[in-house]
């Protein structure tokens, strides 16, 4: 099959399907590439690297369009681009089917197989080609990028001899990928971070990555999570405390990230005009959601401007095209990892079976019927994590009942020992030679201490402890010199050897125990 790539008409648009690399593994699966001279250009690939990469390049769209089989774009497609296609060609393409039926119905027309990589399900075996988490780790990045460079001042704090800087504050409202990115960039820039999210089970991720978790006081139990691994859209009552929240914080936030935005939906209004007011002059918001109408009430798409107050907005819609390069090569992996599964047998021939959950959840168009939407997949998509059960605090009474009860049990399990002890060795009594008892009894009574002193040891000093006991053991070492002097050569080479391994087992257990015990010490 023949995989051809266009250069993207969208405006403002660098990203390419296809780079240079993809293309070479696509041809390893037994495909041909071709690709429209130029499309890489904004993203630094030239013609010339494609190929090399044994990727041919065709001089227009309209003669890719005719050579392949299998088109690959970034953006879904125009209605005249998609008008310029071949009835039964395949697409691979981000298509926003919930928002585009005329587009999908126009596409389930012409008889094409959409494959849109933004409805890709959310299942672990899908990662790789989950091309809205590659954009959005990407956004994440670029957007804690973007506020630095719109704010006055450090990320980290520093002092200096012409005086103390201190360290931003940035708030991420929002900790799905794109939040994890911010988080991440801007705890290694040596900021004070601080994130949010409807759904409690993140917070763990959150404080591992550095940042501190805004938790909201709110009585009512709400599961914030949705099927997909997206959030759920909160209660009003929820969306209140968590306003007054954000006003609380507002006026301490250097830096406020918002990604909150569920494909398909506008986004939910948490920043409003209000706390915009409240924020330091020079204080930057960067609204990730702009495309969805934005977080922030004041934000307006595509555009940059500074309030009254003097607080910077950045509603750009194009992060991800901002880092044309990085984003493209994720994005045409996201598509080659798609093509190979589409290709089983590695031999550039494409099965496009629908009872593969991937498959299946990706395709909104095949066979000339709209086959959107899918049904749920077979395996569950990420979850949210059941809540830990709460800790019940016991009463001075029920406290003092464990108690009891606890030694109780020891007592009677310390009882029945010495009992069945005791039988053994009045057993042993009755058959055993006096001598024979004398010798055992005190073997017995050695364990025992012996057991008893360790037992009731800290687990950090059982290594210091065991060390003297080797050295204490070492007694043995007695016997030996006593047969060192015996006139057999064979006696006397044993004794010599007994001597010699009593003696590392003496000085090197109290070697490991002075060096042991010295790490408890202060000094």
């Amino acid at each position: 099959m023949k995989i051809g790539a266009l250069t993207e008409v969208f405006p403002g648009e660098n990203r390419v399907a296809m780079t240079p690399e993809s293309g070479l593994q696509l041809v390893k699966l037994g495909h041909a590439c071709v690709i429209q001279a130029g499309a890489g250009a904004k993203a630094g690939f030239s013609d010339a690297l494609y190929t090399a990469a044994g990727v041919e390049v065709l001089a227009d769209a309209k003669a890719v369009i005719k050579a392949a089989d299998v088109i690959v774009k970034v953006r879904g497609p125009e209605a005249a681009e998609l008008a310029t296609l071949k009835k039964g060609q395949t697409l691979i393409s981000f298509f926003w089917p919930a928002q585009n039926p005329e587009l999908l119905a126009a596409a389930a027309k012409k008889n094409l197989t959409v494959v849109a990589m933004d409805m890709v399900p959310r299942i672990s075996r899908a990662q790789k080609m989950d091309a809205l988490s590659s954009m959005a780790n990407i956004a994440g990045y670029r957007a804690v990028i973007e506020a630095g460079s719109n704010f006055g001042r450090f990320f980290t704090g520093q002092v200096t001899a012409a005086g103390k800087v201190p360290p931003a504050k940035v708030l991420i409202v929002g900790a799905g990928v794109a939040g994890l990115a911010a988080i991440g960039t801007s705890v290694s820039l040596g900021a004070i971070v601080h994130a949010f999210d409807v759904r409690p089970e993140v917070a763990e991720q959150i404080e591992s990555m550095g940042a501190s978790f805004v938790f909201l006081e709110f009585e009512a139990t709400q599961d914030g999570a949705a099927t997909g691994g997206y959030a759920a859209p909160s209660s009003p009552e929820f969306r209140e405390k968590q306003l007054a929240k954000f006003r609380e914080l507002a006026p301490e936030m250097d830096i406020v990230i918002t990604t909150a935005l569920i494909p398909g939906r506008p986004a939910p209004k948490l920043w409003t005009e209000d706390m915009v007011r409240m924020m330091k002059p020079g204080s930057v918001i960067v609204d990730l959601a702009a495309e969805r109408g934005g977080n922030c009430d004041l934000t307006v798409p595509d555009e940059k401007f500074t309030t009254e107050n003097g607080v910077t907005i950045v509603g750009y819609t194009d992060f991800p095209s901002r880092m044309a390069a990085q984003a493209s090569t994720l994005y045409a992996t996201n598509i080659r990892h798609m093509l190979t599964d589409l290709t089983p047998k590695k031999d550039g021939v494409i099965v496009h079976n629908m009872e593969d959950d991937v498959i299946r959840g990706a395709t909104v168009s095949h066979a000339g019927a709209v086959t959107y939407p899918p049904p749920p997949p077979k395996i569950a998509a990420i979850a949210a994590a059941k809540p830990k059960p709460k800790v019940v605090e016991l009463t001075p009474a029920e406290r003092r009942a464990q108690e009891v009860a606890a030694f109780t049990a020891q007592t009677r399990n310390q009882v029945t020992l010495l009992a069945v002890g005791g039988g053994l060795m009045l057993l042993a009594g009755l058959f055993a030679p006096a001598s024979f008892m004398s010798h055992f009894i005190v073997f017995v009574l050695s364990v025992f201490i012996g057991f008893q002193v360790i037992w009731n040891v800290s687990h950090s000093l059982h290594t210091p402890l065991m060390a003297v006991t080797n050295a204490i053991s070492s007694i043995i070492i007695l016997g030996a010199l006593i047969q060192i002097g015996s006139g057999s050569w064979l006696v006397v080479v044993l004794a010599a050897l007994a001597v010699f391994m009593a003696g590392i087992n003496i000085f090197g257990g109290f070697m490991v125990t002075r060096r042991m015990l010295a790490m408890f010490q202060k000094s």
